[in-house]
């Protein structure tokens, strides 16, 4: 009897140190939780993709084996981030245009799309990226340069916010425009009665009408290309702000097919047959793929000039931008997705825009708490309005306001300027604000959302003291909205944006502590690895 005792007592002890196992464990870590308390750890342990106990490495250690422990040395881990606002498969396609980021002057453009046409020698030259308000000489250029170069092969390339193109005659006379073509939503500029080449907003459909459409081969490289670089600037969810019933199809299907990981939410382009098509169907929800919004432009931008102002720009007297859409089909369109348990998220620039978006929410959702329908850029917004965001979300893109700061007074004056990138007024507002890029319009990299969300300086340092600094967020305030409150917006904040048990497990490491950094050296942080379900991708 008493052997049998002491086999038992053995049996017991045995049974009560046996550890759960777990698929992997990352211990001494300086790990942002980012959950209701911003709670900071060092330990978590995650099995079958999902995050299985967060804590000290001792207590993880203790209760926990895994078939791969990583000791992270003190480096920094935050959750997967997520870019509320982009373009994941336009950035994708940019791969295969000219790229005309950065280009100093009109005279570097050109020689971007020779030495490019050099290369691929294509029937048809597109590409996007040039700003003028990075030249010497702010003003639109026109098509007579690529009109002696590229007589005979159409181009029409697109400016950097994508609400202006410039298209060279070929490219003009294979859209059938010409003088006398009516425009509305926009504008074509001509100069001495002649056409420039310059398509604002909607008559920029005549030319992209024309362009040869992508095989399929292309959109797929395309996207995979995009997921690359996302992975690669720890994005392990992108919220794509417009898309056709194809790609969103294509995306499902290389989901499938394990093709392609990265998880995306996807705004449907509110068109009539996507609306009638996903009206019918319904939300669509899988571990990789969200679709349960619609994207619906307003206006245009501001950079352009098309964006809707309640007055006049500062620096063009009677020119006010313009509506892309009428007023009677946003109100038609917003009463429709009002009916379904869609959301609606609107492209809204202008302070005139704004208020017309704002208002027609404001009467659907008087009642109801939870549709976050939300108003994209809401870069603009009259300050008698910003009280009207009470119950509608605005989803901001920090790095336009580091990219547009040089000119934005001119464009608004003294007065005017103070509501515009106004991210502190919005956040106390509506109390969270997701944050993305709009990429490809900007860098794709987090971190320079963060920066400038925080810092508001462009890389060199300028201004000195920082644009409208009153407006500027908290290091914390700016993570959340990489991260929880982005998930929120796409209503996955019970899945995804922070490390929390039962939470996917997607995770960045980085190799410096984002909070603690000097201001300056933020934009110099590199992302080490990503992890999506608890497996690297990068």
């Amino acid at each position: 009897m008493k052997n049998i005792s002491v086999l038992i007592l053995l049996a017991t002890l045995i049974s009560c140190n046996k550890k759960e196992m777990a698929d992997l464990i990352v211990t001494n870590a300086q790990i942002y939780t980012v959950d209701e308390n911003f709670k900071i750890v060092e330990s978590f342990a995650l099995k079958d993709g999902k995050f299985i106990a967060v804590g000290t490495s001792e207590e993880i250690l203790a209760k926990y084996d895994a078939k791969e422990i990583i000791n992270a040395e003190g480096k920094t881990i935050v959750p997967g981030l997520i870019d509320a606002h982009c373009h994941f498969y336009g950035l994708g396609l940019q791969q295969q245009k000219v790229d005309l980021t950065d280009t100093k002057s009109f005279e570097e453009v050109v020689e971007r799309i020779v030495a490019f046409q050099k290369d691929k020698n294509v029937s048809y030259i597109t590409g996007r990226g040039w700003d003028q308000n990075d030249w010497e000489i702010k003003e639109f250029p026109t098509k007579d340069k690529l009109d002696k170069l590229f007589p005979t092969i159409p181009v029409a390339i697109t400016r950097i916010d994508g609400h202006a193109l410039l298209a060279n005659q070929a490219a003009i006379d294979l859209a059938g425009v010409t003088v006398n073509t009516t425009e509305s939503g926009g504008f074509i500029i001509k100069k001495d009665g002649k056409l420039t080449g310059i398509f604002i907003d909607n008559p920029m459909d005549l030319i992209e009408a024309k362009i040869p459409l992508n095989n399929q081969q292309e959109q797929i490289n395309a996207l995979i290309d995009a997921e690359k670089i996302c992975f690669e600037n720890g994005l392990t969810t992108v919220v794509d702000a417009g898309l056709n019933r194809n790609i969103i199809e294509l995306i499902d299907e290389l989901h499938q097919k394990n093709q392609l990981k990265i998880r995306i939410d996807a705004m449907v382009s509110a068109t009539d047959s996507n609306l009638d098509y996903y009206l019918e169907k319904g939300i669509i929800k899988t571990d990789k793929l969200h679709v349960h919004s619609f994207k619906y432009y307003a206006d245009g931008a501001l950079g352009s000039r098309g964006a809707c102002l309640k007055e006049a720009y500062s620096d063009m007297p009677n020119h006010f931008g313009a509506m892309v859409n009428t007023l009677e089909n946003f109100n038609k369109t917003a009463d429709k997705i009002y009916k379904s348990q869609f959301q609606m998220n609107t492209h809204a620039i202008g302070d005139s825009a704004n208020y017309v978006v704002l208002k027609k929410y404001s009467e659907l959702l008087k009642d109801k708490k939870d549709r976050r329908w939300r108003v994209e850029h809401a870069q603009v917004v009259d300050l008698k309005d910003f009280n009207l965001f009470k119950n509608i979300i605005p989803s901001v893109q920090p790095t336009h306001a580091t990219s547009d700061m040089y000119w934005a007074q001119d464009r608004l004056g003294k007065e005017r300027v103070k509501g515009a990138y106004a991210f502190k007024d919005l956040l106390n507002q509506y109390g969270k604000l997701p944050l993305g890029t709009d990429f490809p319009i900007e860098q794709v990299n987090p971190l320079l959302t963060f920066y400038a969300a925080v810092v508001r300086k462009d890389l060199n340092n300028y201004p000195e003291n920082g644009f409208q600094m009153e407006n500027a967020l908290s290091r914390e305030e700016a993570l959340k909205g990489m991260t929880i409150w982005a998930a929120y917006a796409s209503f996955e904040e019970h899945e995804k944006g922070s490390i929390e048990i039962g939470k996917v497990a997607d995770f960045v490491f980085l190799d410096t502590d984002l909070m603690k950094v000097e201001d300056a050296k933020i934009p110099q942080i590199k992302v080490l690895q990503t992890f999506l379900s608890g497996k690297k991708v990068f």
